[in-house]
Order: structure tokens, then C-alpha cells, then sequence
């Protein structure tokens, strides 16, 4: 015979063995979970809140860093002032923030 009876006993005596080599793995799972993925879920769900509250008159920065005043709001584009008679259409995803009332003065 080739494999001794102590050896195959030895082999199958850990029953704790698979568990045990999963607890690293779920360990780390949970960690970035509450690091990385959980905070992220939460920004983007800000800020598609923050996009379907857009409103004319509302002082936005976009994405690019354009900044300017809403004129019009549509479907998917939101018009925006940027200067005197100077209107841009900007996808309603790409605006980053919106600013507090009276924040641009010389629109």
C-alpha cells in the first residue's frame, strides 16, 4: 500500500479547514463594503437627487468647471447661462454642484 493509514487519517481530521480559509476572504468583502462600495452607493445617490431638483434660476458648476445660471431644464439637457446672452445646452449629468443663491454676481 502507498499511503499509510496515520496520513489519510491526518488528511481528513480538520474539519474546521474550509471555513477557516474563507474568513480572510468575507473578511475582506465587509471591509470594502463599508469603505469603498457603501459611501459611493450614497454619493450617486445624491447626486441624482441633486440632478432632478434642478430648477430654472439655480447657479451650477459643471463638470468641467463651467460655471453659470439655469435657464431652461429639459429632459436629459439643462441650458445654461455662462455670460451675457452666452447660453450652453450641458447634459444634465455633467453638473457637478450647485451653488448658493447669489453665488454669481455678474451673470
Amino acid at each position: 500500500m502507498l499511503i499509510s493509514n496515520a496520513y489519510a487519517q491526518a488528511a481528513g481530521s480538520d474539519p474546521t479547514g474550509g471555513l477557516m480559509g474563507l474568513l480572510p476572504l468575507i473578511l475582506m468583502f465587509i471591509v470594502l463594503w463599508f469603505l469603498m462600495i457603501r459611501p459611493q452607493m450614497k454619493r450617486a445617490k445624491e447626486h441624482k437627487s441633486m440632478v432632478e431638483a434642478l430648477a430654472k434660476g439655480d447657479e451650477v458648476v459643471t463638470g468641467g468647471g463651467i460655471a453659470g445660471r439655469v435657464t431652461e431644464v429639459g429632459d436629459s439637457f439643462v441650458h445654461v447661462e455662462v455670460a451675457a446672452n452666452t447660453v450652453i445646452a450641458v447634459q444634465k449629468q455633467a453638473v457637478a454642484t450647485v451653488l448658493p443663491k447669489g453665488t454669481l454676481k455678474s451673470l
